[in-house]
């Protein structure tokens, strides 16, 4: 695995959150012969043994249920300690979500969007009313999902702290999940001065929202840009697929590369299905927009 991505020329990778436990042995391996080396991981890394597939949301830090709060705090620690043997600056995490027994308002938001896909939503008056309305309802709901998530975030920094790895707190896709994106800058800023964190920015996700009317990208990024470690790069194509080559969808990256800076690890993240042509020319890509 790692030959192959080094074979496409790329010096640095980030370990996902689909990386199980058998894979670990292989991937120390090739660290240590200088295959590659590891800019990020993310949580969570390796996956709990057992556990075969993709699972970011595995637990959740937000959970009702303390054994899965308990279960983040032990996997998201195995994790850092993970990305510190592999000499990685950042884990990117996730911070849960807002559960809902009955008529999560995203499903509502989700049927319209579906019966409208060519609707001019910032004009569209039926369609901001279902939006305000749904954030007020979602608001109203999250308190103590955001109360638990920022508790368990503050019991992870000190072992982050210890083995100097950066906690990346994602932007996220779905309606529900946390933190909502205009309480990214609170957040952080909640946070102690020296907190090994920041904001990890995934442009896939924020053109999501932003087709959604949730969000304008360009603000976000301007608003979040003192606080940006890291990015996750991938395009979004007119049918709302994300995980795409870069150029091949929607996104204007010319405005995000605007604010690249060279602390910042830009991760290329496509679906596993992308032609290998595709990665080559969306490393390309990317390089042309820092040169």
């Amino acid at each position: 695995m790692a030959e192959e991505m080094a074979g496409l020329g790329f010096e640095f990778i980030e370990l996902s959150h689909g990386i199980r436990i058998t894979l670990v042995p292989g991937i120390l391996k090739a660290v240590e012969d200088g295959v590659v080396r590891i800019g990020s991981t993310h949580n969570f890394c390796p996956l709990p043994t057992g556990v075969l597939h993709a699972a970011p949301n595995l637990f959740e830090p937000s959970a009702e249920n303390s054994q899965e709060r308990d279960q983040w705090l032990r996997h998201t620690g195995r994790s850092i300690d993970f990305a510190a043997q592999v000499k990685a600056r950042v884990l990117v995490c996730h911070l849960g979500s807002v559960g809902f027994f009955w008529f999560n308002p995203k499903e509502k938001l989700e049927a319209y969007l579906a019966r409208h896909p060519s609707a001019d939503l910032a004009g569209d008056k039926t369609y901001r009313a279902l939006l305000a309305s749904s954030l007020a309802r979602l608001r109203k709901k999250m308190g103590p999902y955001w109360e638990r998530t920022t508790g368990n975030v503050r019991q992870v920094l000190g072992r982050a702290a210890e083995k100097g790895v950066r906690l990346g707190f994602e932007n996220r896709e779905a309606f529900d999940e946390l933190p909502l994106d205009e309480d990214y800058p609170a957040f952080l800023a909640s946070l102690p001065a020296d907190a090994p964190a920041g904001y990890w920015h995934d442009t896939g996700h924020a053109d999501i929202k932003q087709s959604m009317g949730i969000l304008d990208h360009r603000a976000h990024l301007e608003k979040m840009a003192s606080r940006l470690i890291g990015f996750h790069l991938h395009d979004v194509d007119a049918e709302g697929r994300d995980h795409q080559g870069i150029g091949k969808g929607k996104i204007d990256f010319r405005m995000v590369s605007e604010f690249w800076r060279p602390e910042h690890l830009l991760v290329i993240e496509l679906s596993p299905r992308i032609p290998v042509d595709d990665v080559r020319a969306s490393k390309a890509r990317v390089e042309e927009l820092i040169n």
